[in-house]
């Protein structure tokens, strides 16, 4: 490597550490992902066309399980007959995957359907116990493995911890509710809404009393289940073009759509303002409905989880 090349990852090191991720592994491996990240962040460019890519780093599960846990047909081969820039070109990050490992080999994976959502992504990683980067060929650059995700949007990166870390904080008791459609709830949030950059307002209320006072402004909808991967879609779709909050019950099916908070006054005069108005809506909501979980996306990605008028876990590393 050219000694700008070995510069210039030396302080892409520094800006994902700062970010938040926490690289497990031996110098080799670290050494490899740090050549993938910088190709995927200063990506080939043919024809004006940006390429897409996809690497999959270091699977360390058996490869065994991997069909049944993807729920994927997966083809295999060696990919050491080409040069490395060679071998790249077929790998486009959606159906087809190179896989590297630090003693050299390299291989094709090739899937029976495009896997290239977040959603997929984290799926992948957990299953094959292994560290994925992508170029999407809509130009998001994401880093996903056992540290969470990292996303960059063209100017800085952003870190979402993996859900299975906040369960802890916001699952905490049976009286609210069912610690499954949390899970879903927040899996939903942060891989189908804030990686998409989708704001939302998610309303989980584990009850059947009638609840704080809202403005319902659009018809009943269909009732889509959070824990039902192929209501998933709709859901989100419709998310990404209504105003207000979706409210589930119990079981994590969607109730309300579109619903605009209305606080109580108690809430406007004792609970501080966070946030712009989505969050603060969020925090008051929850004051107002103690036993509900509020989760709210940004625009621009991170996720808060709101309870009883407090932040129980949020994704702003800043914070």
């Amino acid at each position: 490597m050219s000694d700008s090349g070995a510069a210039r990852q030396r302080r892409l090191a520094e800006e994902l550490e700062e970010s938040g991720l926490v690289v497990a592994g031996t110098d080799a491996f670290r050494a490899l992902l740090l050549e993938e990240v910088d190709h995927v962040v200063r990506p080939d460019v043919h024809e004006r066309r940006v390429v897409s890519s996809g690497t999959i780093l270091e699977p360390r599960s058996d490869p065994a399980t991997w069909e049944r846990g993807t729920q994927l047909d997966i083809l295999r081969g060696p990919a050491d007959q080409q040069p490395l820039p060679d071998a790249r070109r077929f790998a486009d990050g959606l159906s087809s995957w190179l896989l590297r490992r630090t003693d050299g080999t390299t291989e094709w994976m090739v899937f029976n359907r495009p896997a290239g959502s977040e959603r997929d992504l984290v799926v992948l990683a957990t299953v094959l116990d292994a560290t994925i980067v992508q170029r999407h060929p809509a130009g998001s650059v994401r880093i996903v493995g056992p540290f969470g995700v990292l996303r960059w949007d063209g100017f800085s990166w952003h870190h979402e911890p993996p859900a299975r870390t906040w369960i802890d904080a916001v699952a905490m008791s049976a009286p609210h509710g069912d610690a499954a459609v949390i899970e879903d709830l927040l899996e939903f949030a942060i891989h189908d809404l804030g990686s998409m950059r989708i704001g939302a307002l998610l309303i989980y209320r584990p009850h059947d009393d009638p609840g704080p006072t809202v403005e319902e402004r659009l018809p009943t909808p269909p009732p889509l289940r959070i824990t039902t991967a192929t209501h998933l879609a709709p859901l989100r779709h419709a998310l990404a073009q209504v105003d207000g909050a979706a409210v589930f019950d119990a079981e994590g099916i969607l109730r309300q759509l579109g619903v605009r908070l209305v606080p109580s006054n108690h809430a406007e005069q004792i609970v501080e303002p966070i946030g712009g108005t989505r969050h603060t809506s969020a925090r008051r909501y929850s004051h107002d409905d103690p036993l509900a979980t509020i989760i709210a996306i940004s625009e621009d990605g991170p996720v808060s989880v709101f309870r009883n008028g407090e932040v129980l876990a949020h994704s702003h590393s800043d914070e």
